[in-house]
């Protein structure tokens, strides 16, 4: 267990920084870039023709790739559960409407157009059978998740610092992929979500730092439990219509291994780049317990690079019933 009173006592400290965090990790509503930059006018003449063509590069996408991105949609689309969630984390006061609250709200705003623009670039596609789409969507908003976090902002913390850079790595390379076959749009459209994914994930990377600075060992010992317990990707429970809960996610997680998209490698990676973003190796004050910790984490993405030069992808493609036949 953790002391509550003082995670909600950093967490107040912090919250006074707030106004900082968003002027530097968010971009205003008004100079930001919404999904209809990226998707064809209903009203231009050369609607149809630029659907024609996005139909058309649709098709010729592998089919790994092409799940791959369906299901980054889904992930997406979940956000309310995210945002409920953060909003319940220790130190968040949800009636104010400054502070914790307000960093929550906008991220939340931001993220929000990442599932509207790939969901409609999807229904434009005419590749997917979009009422299986929006069931396993809805599925994953009803059935939430368990991140091993309770409602810790360190431990949180740690995860969304993990959690946005795997999604801008994953968004990232659909986008390179998508490139490479000429499919300059998805490209596009793939690109700048990754790059808010990059700047949210620099947002709560600089929230830990902050942590490490006036709660070292507290903070020590949540990363080093969040890593124990291995973070969990927030669409762990995603389903198909007829399945249970979590039932589908090993076959999304083998296409995006086989695409090339999000390996285990990129999981030891990212892992890696925390150590190094945070100085584990070089923070001092801790005390014994936390100490260990420390020494864990340092040794741990060694540990993991033996068990994942072990590990083979399945080459068995699973039929998504996302994908029509």
């Amino acid at each position: 267990m953790y002391n509550k009173l003082v995670r909600t006592e950093v967490m107040r400290n912090l919250g006074k920084e707030v106004g900082d965090f968003i002027s530097s990790y968010l971009t205003p509503v008004e100079k930001i870039w919404q999904p209809t930059d990226f998707l064809p006018d209903p009203s231009s003449e050369n609607f149809r023709y630029d659907v024609e063509e996005l139909q058309t590069y649709a098709r010729e996408m592998g089919y790994d790739l092409f799940v791959t991105l369906i299901g980054d949609c889904i992930t997406e689309e979940a956000l309310p559960s995210y945002e409920s969630w953060i909003m319940g984390i220790d130190g968040v006061d949800q009636e104010n409407r400054t502070g914790w609250s307000q960093w929550v709200r906008s991220w939340t705003a931001e993220e929000n157009r990442h599932g509207d623009l790939l969901n409609k670039y999807l229904y434009l596609c005419g590749r997917v059978n979009m009422r299986e789409i929006e069931i396993t969507t809805q599925y994953l908003i009803q059935d939430g998740f368990d991140l091993g976090t309770s409602m810790d902002p360190y431990r949180n913390f740690v995860y969304t610092s993990f959690q946005e850079t795997a999604t801008n790595i994953s968004h990232r390379r659909v986008g390179t992929l998508a490139k490479q076959s000429g499919n300059n749009k998805l490209a596009k459209m793939c690109g700048v979500i990754a790059a808010d994914e990059a700047r949210h994930a620099k947002a709560y990377k600089h929230f830990v730092t902050r942590i490490f600075e006036l709660d070292p060992s507290e903070m020590m010992l949540a990363f080093e439990d969040m890593m124990k317990k291995k973070i969990v990707m927030p669409a762990h429970l995603m389903r198909e219509s007829g399945q249970k809960a979590g039932e589908l996610w090993s076959h999304f997680s083998d296409a995006a291994q086989r695409a090339m998209v999000y390996t285990g490698q990129d999981y030891i990676n990212i892992l890696s780049e925390l150590l190094k973003d945070w100085k584990i190796e070089h923070i001092n004050g801790l005390n014994e317990q936390a100490q260990k910790a420390q020494e864990y984490l340092m040794k741990l993405p060694a540990r993991l690079q033996r068990i994942t030069d072990r590990l083979a992808t399945p080459d068995l493609q699973y039929q998504f019933k996302w994908v029509k036949s």
